[in-house]
């Protein structure tokens, strides 16, 4: 199997790719969805939210914080998440620019 070769494309690409790829699961969907109701979140609370084990609850978590668009704070045992307003912010952008790019009016698939 060959490489992604990511570094041949523009930083924007690649940062649109990995907020898609982050994204790219109806699980993470939800998390995103719950944090931003709730505006902060200990971790026990969203798996009794989602149909979930804690492990698979805690992958996704790292998925999402990993590419930025959730932070996380440790306080004893518990560990609080949110959105990360900077991340977000970017992340709205990028995306908000690439789907609002498209303009052609020709239908041109019949």
């Amino acid at each position: 199997m060959g490489t992604a070769k990511t570094e041949e494309f523009t930083i924007k690409d690649n940062k649109i790719a990995k907020y898609a790829k982050a994204l790219g699961h109806p699980a993470r969907i939800a998390i995103l969805r719950l944090l931003v109701k709730k505006e902060a979140c200990v971790c026990g609370d969203i798996v009794d939210e989602l149909p979930l084990s804690q492990s698979t609850v805690s992958q996704h978590l790292k998925e999402l914080k990993d590419v930025g668009l959730i932070k996380g704070d440790i306080t004893g045992k518990s560990v609080c998440y949110c959105i990360d307003e900077k991340a977000w912010a970017e992340a709205k952008e990028y995306l908000g620019v690439l789907f609002e790019s498209y303009t052609n009016k020709k239908n041109c698939c019949k």
